[in-house]
């Protein structure tokens, strides 16, 4: 399946800030698929947990941030995630709780310093193409 080799790949990646967090996972998700990168203009501009919540904080969240990477590459709001989907999870009123997912049909998978951490969790938006 194609998540899982996904999963397995960019979980052995060393965790860099501007490089493989949980938010540009979501990107490398969609390039892995063959899309142009979405979040080519985040690359690089943070690499520490400070830039990270700087950015995200001055766009208003994560769901702010992610979505006009995910509509460059014609992905769009869903209610219902489906395998593959991408999404945001975590608190609706707190930008530093809130995290970049890909839903596997069961649980969100986010990308953490060591791997990726399944979570059950009602997400604050959800992408795909339709």
């Amino acid at each position: 399946m194609e998540l899982a080799r996904f999963i397995a790949w960019h979980g052995g990646l060393d965790w860099k800030p501007g490089s493989v967090d949980c938010l540009l996972t979501l990107a490398d998700w969609f390039v892995f698929r063959g899309f142009p990168d979405p979040a080519s203009h985040l690359r690089g501009t943070y690499n520490d947990e400070a830039g990270f919540q700087a950015i995200v904080t001055g766009q208003g969240g994560a769901v702010a941030t992610v979505e006009p990477c995910a509509t460059m590459i014609g992905l769009q709001r869903i209610e219902t995630p489906r395998v593959g989907s991408i999404g945001i999870i975590g608190s609706a009123s707190s930008p530093d709780r809130q995290f970049g997912a890909i839903y596997n049909g069961r649980q969100w998978l986010t990308r953490a310093d060591k791997g990726f951490l399944p979570l059950i969790a009602r997400p604050l938006a959800v992408w795909d193409k339709v």
